[in-house]
């Protein structure tokens, strides 16, 4: 059952001074509306966003937002070749989850440089950091040393390659219909009463339904959020944290292998996981980093 909602990318920005501290507000700087899937491999031609140039071991990736997924994605998918069905979900999810990735690092480079200068005490910015990552429950509680070292471990990025596949996974490749109605790639339920509801909603396990986003974007970093606050991925932080301690960098392979709670097929779950990143070989995503120019923002036309 879905529990409620230092890669190259970080030598790279550190490497350039630290994570840009205006992620945020990257400069928007092409704007491409799509009428049909052709729209997006042109786009992927004219900037060098290929297969052949991922081939030829170019890691970088643009920074490219779709605003939704739209209707006609479903219907599309049936009929395109599985290559550009592949192409354009994993390149237009890579850079969103780069992107998520990108503000977990201004985030955890922010904690580290606050827990050296030990500025701890009375630092608004590092209680809201709290709150978020479930730590305390409101800014006024105590940041206590076991709260900071739980803090750290919780703070950190989800591999692009572990990502990836679980965005293939609980989507469809884009296609379910939570993923074209709630932009919802990882099926993250919600009980708040405004999820979409399951047509075979099960009583027993209450009034949940699957969790609706604005965005493709807001779906990666509500994701990644999950994964690094519930209880159910523990294991997860924790096989992390041990990559950390031994200057290692943590795999989505090896982290694939804590996520049996994510699922209700428990192992069989993680096998589907390890499938898709051994036949799509994403473990080289994993190696991937953004390019230092601004965005470009893909809007699907109705």
């Amino acid at each position: 059952m879905k529990m409620p909602a230092r890669s190259l990318l970080y030598v790279a920005l550190t490497a350039l001074g630290g994570v840009h501290p205006a992620y945020s507000d990257t400069a928007i700087i092409r704007t491409v509306e799509s009428k049909s899937y052709n729209d997006v491999l042109q786009l992927f031609n004219e900037i060098g966003y290929t297969a052949e140039q991922w081939q030829a071991g170019i890691r970088e990736v643009p920074r490219i937002e779709i605003t939704s997924i739209p209707q006609r994605w479903q219907e599309v998918t049936r009929t395109i070749p599985v290559s550009d069905k592949k192409n354009i979900f994993f390149r237009l999810t890579g850079s969103g989850i780069l992107q998520a990735n990108e503000k977990i690092l201004s985030e955890r480079e922010h904690l580290l440089n606050a827990i050296n200068k030990k500025d701890i005490q009375e630092n608004e910015w590092l209680a809201s950091l709290g709150v978020k990552y479930k730590v305390i429950k409101q800014e006024s509680d105590k940041l206590d040393n076991a709260a900071m070292i739980e803090l750290k471990k919780r703070v950190d990025i989800v591999p692009p390659s572990l990502a990836l596949a679980q965005a293939a996974e609980e989507s469809g490749w884009g296609t379910s219909r939570f993923a074209i109605q709630g932009n919802s790639l990882f099926g993250q339920w919600d009980f708040s009463g405004k999820g979409i509801k399951p047509k075979e909603q099960r009583s027993e396990l209450g009034n949940y339904g699957i969790a609706a986003f604005e965005s493709p974007q807001d779906s990666i970093e509500a994701y990644m959020l999950n994964l690094n606050t519930h209880r159910a991925y523990e294991r997860m932080r924790q096989k992390r944290a041990v990559f950390r301690q031994q200057n290692k960098e943590p795999t989505g392979w090896d982290l694939a292998k804590t996520l049996d709670k994510y699922s209700e097929r428990g192992n069989d779950y993680v096998k589907s996981l390890h499938a898709i990143m051994s036949y799509n070989k994403l473990n080289d995503a994993d190696q991937a980093h953004l390019w230092d120019k601004g965005k470009i923002v893909v809007s699907p036309a109705p």
